[in-house]
């Protein structure tokens, strides 16, 4: 057994995936996942891991938390953990630990991301050494500007996802007013995260539904189903959910102002991808009045390696040691 080795983990609102790193490159063969809702907290995953590997210890740990990350103690937004460096020590043995928020991890595995993994979604110019954004729709949904420093890369964390959703036609504020008080989970507000991530995308079929007098409530892979069998009500749904994504991805975009590129991961957005242009994608990203030509400076990529934030955890760790 060697403590030369690096663990790093990407925490997500389902499972949680486990790997060895050398340095900045993580080992292929060995990621695992594991189902969170087997486990009571990140720890035993960790010393399960390490178990199942034959590992006593790891010089570095470093995990990705989808969640805020706050004095060094990620909450998570869609599980009932909470993570802190006194448990990554305790599971790990490590002498060296960091906690990052999921899009944080994702914005340092940016340029370490093989290029057969990028699919490009809207063209634009890329800027060498510009900022650039990660946007994350998945479980939940958020973003992280990225930052080429003198002094190293920065990701700014935020939870965007909880701003309100884009408003720019009457469809817009019925599906918000409908948001506010439909389903378990309303609290009286409609937020990005409300109708682009996972359960989102079950709110706007919903409102679709209801549109139309129909009652339903399909989760988001029955009506990703439906959406490929062709269904009338599906088609509608993801036509919405395309043009709210591309209305609030040109949002962030003007805010941040990313010239070196936006990156999207995610399950949801992956999933919606064979969609996105034949749905407008472009043109709602672009729909901006008279700053509509300015949004051409943007380009869009999809992001297909699962593994990205387990990258950016290793290439975090190895570029912030300092023995």
């Amino acid at each position: 057994m060697t403590t030369s080795l690096n663990l790093v983990a990407d925490i997500g609102g389902t499972n949680t995936r486990v790997a060895i790193a050398d340095g900045k490159v993580v080992r292929p063969t060995s990621i695992r996942r594991f189902a969170n809702a087997e486990f009571s907290s990140l720890e035993p995953v960790l010393k399960q891991y390490l178990a199942d590997a034959g590992i006593l210890a790891v010089e570095g740990t470093c995990v990705a938390a989808a969640g805020p990350v706050r004095d060094g103690v990620a909450v998570m937004t869609n599980l009932a953990w909470t993570i802190d460096g006194a448990q990554l020590v305790r599971a790990t043995g490590a002498r060296h630990t960091a906690i990052l928020n999921d899009l944080q991890a994702q914005g340092h595995a940016l340029g370490h991301i093989a290029p057969e993994f990028l699919r490009p979604l809207i063209a634009g110019p890329q800027q060498e050494g510009a900022s650039m954004l990660v946007v994350g729709v998945g479980t939940g949904m958020n973003a992280a500007p990225v930052h080429n420093t003198p002094g190293g890369r920065y990701v700014a964390a935020s939870e965007c996802g909880h701003i309100s959703m884009p408003v720019r036609h009457d469809i817009d504020f019925r599906l918000q007013k409908f948001i506010e008080g439909h389903g378990p989970h309303a609290h009286g507000f409609a937020g990005v995260e409300d109708i682009l991530a996972g359960r989102g995308l079950e709110r706007v079929h919903a409102f679709i539904c209801h549109e139309a007098n129909v009652v339903s409530d399909l989760k988001a892979a029955e009506i990703m189903a439906a959406l490929a069998a062709g269904d009338t009500l599906a088609r509608k749904t993801a036509q919405l959910y395309v043009r709210l994504l591309g209305n609030e991805l040109g949002n962030l975009a003007l805010i941040h102002l990313p010239f070196g590129g936006i990156y999207l991961i995610g399950g949801v957005a992956r999933a919606m991808v064979p969609y996105m242009q034949e749905f407008g994608l472009t043109e709602a990203f672009c729909d901006k009045g008279r700053f509509g030509d300015f949004m051409k400076s943007f380009a869009l990529f999809a992001v297909e390696d699962d593994f990205a934030a387990l990258t950016g955890c290793a290439a975090f760790l190895t570029n912030s040691r300092r023995d």
